[in-house]
């Protein structure tokens, strides 16, 4: 109840006034709206979550306010209380196709795969040419095990988008659990044909090749996906598989060694090892490796059978007749068992049990035809072969903010399993080709201790120092993302700022410690995303320090955080879709402010690399290239202008250029540099 207590307080001192009519409730409410999906859009939840609160306070009767609510929650994983609020969405506009494709999604989360199909059919209905609806409703009527459905959903796509790789690694994969095995390979062959490069669809050609008994065509495959950065531990599963047929044990092993070491915590890739260690006479290390399979997957029994074999090598009665016994009982018509147990108890010494194990094998063996009209079940004893790695988007899992806002999807990184982003081989972890951000004033940063740019500057200093402000600041060009106190603490500033403001006005001799709270005032709008708000106090500071005493650094740091915030607003509207073009008066506006900070302050570096990466969003590739330039003379170990420098090198065909500079922005940090480098070359 605070946070929204100062949501209010913060929503009417905005707007300069105490009393809302009817007309600026209306402007109001749409505001607070913009600024919700603002922060829903930089992934600000909880903070959009309390601006999506006030709206449904306001004008309960609005269906959107409710729908991006559900946006936020399912990132925070808060499903019952997503649907609630799709629910509601939908009761007040049962015709927007992105509030049923986000209702499924939950379900698919709930398990609710019927009522998750209706809605995908639902949203096919408003929107039949999406692909990614049509996706979700295949794979979804492929777990209610309608496989037939499913292939004709993907077949439409395909119908429409021929050359879509990923289309048809979906219908490979429909196909594989459809036990239609050759359909799977000719999906898969397709998918190879217009991707050639993804690991993931060599790993599934490899896999199908593998069910089908095509060694050869299989180990090539995996050995591509291999080749190609593949962290999947199941590539290396299979190809220790065709490893082991072959006989090629140190080749089996050092493949089933990089499978434990990229997934410690999959009892297969012990397993595997632990047949193979067995073949070579290796019993103890085969049994250390049946134990940790064991342990990781408990409820398989069908581990035990080989767990049994390697003790009774090793002539540990006990624990062979304790497996057996276990396989058993899962497995009752499984005779190896029997025989095995039957001959530990003879070697214990105990003939009456050894006979009984031998009976109820005989008395099995007799009703063996019996048995098998039963289909009875029967453990796998072979090794095991893993699923195929997963496309780095997968549709039929993720939820997708932008496609339930009906915007184009943004591509995502493969998250790797490394505890760190900089462990192991980051050159083969995708990375977005993105310029890195701009550089701002803010009192929050993340850890950027790899990277060696300065971003110290006397001015800012000397502003910490004379404790102006609430709290020191700080250059950064990565922001963090607000915990649910830091909201609530800056929503309290805001209010305390404005009283504070609100007492000073239309005092005499005020200019100085007005433009101080403007400033103040600003910085907190800024951090909760409200960026008009931060840009009108910062004019209004702008206005006021004309004659200020301390003009010089308040001016520039004023208009550079200006400009930022301007360009902020203008990246989210386009994003958004809310303004289709930036026109060029928006960008003359924020080089006019840039220009400002550079000819009062010529050393402030990060004015003229923001100016280059606004030149980079005109397309003024030469222009920001110099810009680029100029930065790296001032501060020659800043990442950040070589990282963009290079990219836009590149971008305009001088790849030379462009690989020395994404090069150096590697050895400066910028780890993810090395991922473009090996693309590019």
């Amino acid at each position: 109840m605070k946070a929204y207590r100062y949501i209010v307080v913060v929503f009417i001192l905005s707007l300069g006034t105490a009393v809302l009519s009817p007309a600026k409730a209306q402007f109001n409410t749409d505001r607070i709206s913009a600024i919700g999906r603002n922060a829903l859009y930089f992934e600000d939840y909880v903070l959009a979550i309390q601006y999506f609160n006030q709206v449904i306070h306001l004008k309960p009767y609005l269906a959107d306010p409710y729908f991006y609510r559900a946006i936020a929650k399912i990132q925070l994983e808060d499903y019952q209380g997503a649907l609630r609020d799709c629910n509601a969405a939908i009761e007040r506009n049962p015709f927007s196709p992105g509030c049923y494709y986000t209702r499924g999604y939950i379900y698919r989360q709930l398990n609710q795969w019927e009522a998750a199909e209706a809605d995908y059919t639902e949203a096919l209905h408003f929107s039949p040419e999406n692909r990614t609806y049509m996706l979700l409703r295949a794979d979804t009527r492929a777990q209610l095990k309608r496989y037939d459905e499913a292939l004709d959903d993907v077949n439409q796509i395909l119908r429409r988008e021929p050359q879509t790789a990923s289309v048809w690694s979906e219908k490979g994969h429909i196909c594989i659990l459809k036990k239609d095995t050759l359909a799977a390979l000719e999906a898969f062959e397709q998918a190879a044909k217009y991707d050639k490069i993804n690991p993931a669809v060599w790993s599934a050609l490899g896999v199908t090749n593998l069910m089908l008994g095509h060694e050869d065509e299989a180990y090539v495959q995996l050995t591509q996906a291999i080749n190609l950065g593949s962290k999947w531990a199941g590539d290396y599963i299979n190809r220790g598989v065709i490893h082991y047929r072959r006989h090629n044990y140190r080749g089996a092993l050092a493949d089933y060694d990089q499978a434990v070491k990229i997934a410690p915590r999959e009892a297969d890739c012990y397993y595997n090892r632990g047949l193979m260690r067995q073949e070579v006479g290796d019993y103890n290390h085969a049994l250390e490796d049946l134990n940790k399979a064991i342990s990781l997957a408990p409820e398989r029994t069908e581990l035990r059978y080989q767990r049994g074999l390697v003790a009774m090598q090793l002539r540990q009665w006990n624990a062979v007749v304790t497996d057996m016994d276990s396989l058993i009982a899962r497995y009752p018509y499984f005779l190896p068992a029997y025989y095995m147990a039957a001959q530990a108890k003879t070697q214990l010494g105990n003939t009456k049990a050894a006979y009984r194990y031998h009976q109820t094998a005989h008395d099995l063996e007799e009703r063996k035809d019996e048995i098998q009209a039963q289909q009875a079940a029967q453990p796998n004893t072979e090794m095991l072969l893993a699923d195929a790695q997963p496309q780095k988007k997968d549709h039929r899992k993720e939820f997708s903010a932008a496609t339930a806002q009906n915007q184009t999807d943004i591509p995502e990184e493969d998250d790797q399993k490394y505890d760190s982003r900089t462990r192991g081989a980051v050159q083969k972890r995708y990375q977005d080709v993105v310029n890195e951000p701009n550089v701002v004033l803010s009192y929050y940063s993340q850890d950027l201790s790899l990277r060696r740019t300065n971003y110290y500057h006397p001015m800012v200093e000397d502003l910490n120092r004379s404790g102006a402000l609430p709290a020191a600041m700080r250059l950064t060009s990565q922001d963090l993302t607000l915990t649910a106190e830091m909201v609530e603490f800056h929503f309290a500033e805001i209010t305390r700022l404005s009283q504070q403001i609100d007492e000073l006005s239309g005092f005499p001799m005020s200019d100085e410690r007005m433009i101080t709270l403007l400033f103040a005032r600003a910085m907190e709008f800024a951090i909760v995303q409200d960026y008009n708000s931060a840009i009108d106090d910062c004019t209004r500071a702008l206005v006021l320090n004309n004659n200020s005493v301390h003009s010089t650094s308040y001016e520039i740091l004023l208009t550079f955080s200006r400009a930022n915030w301007r360009y902020r607003m203008l990246e989210y509207q386009r994003a958004m879709g809310t303004q289709e073009t930036t026109t060029n008066m928006d960008f003359d506006i924020m080089l006019r402010d840039y220009d400002q900070v550079i000819l009062k302050q010529p050393d402030f570096v990060f004015a003229i690399y923001n100016k280059a990466n606004i030149l980079c969003a005109q397309r003024e590739f030469k222009q920001a290239i110099g810009y680029y330039t100029r930065a790296i003379a001032i501060d020659n170990e800043f990442a950040e202008a070589y990282f963009n420098r290079g990219l836009t090198y590149v971008f305009i065909g001088e790849n030379e250029k462009g690989l020395a500079d994404l090069s150096k922005a590697g050895e400066l940090g910028i780890y993810q540099a090395y991922n473009l480098l090996s693309r590019f070359k």
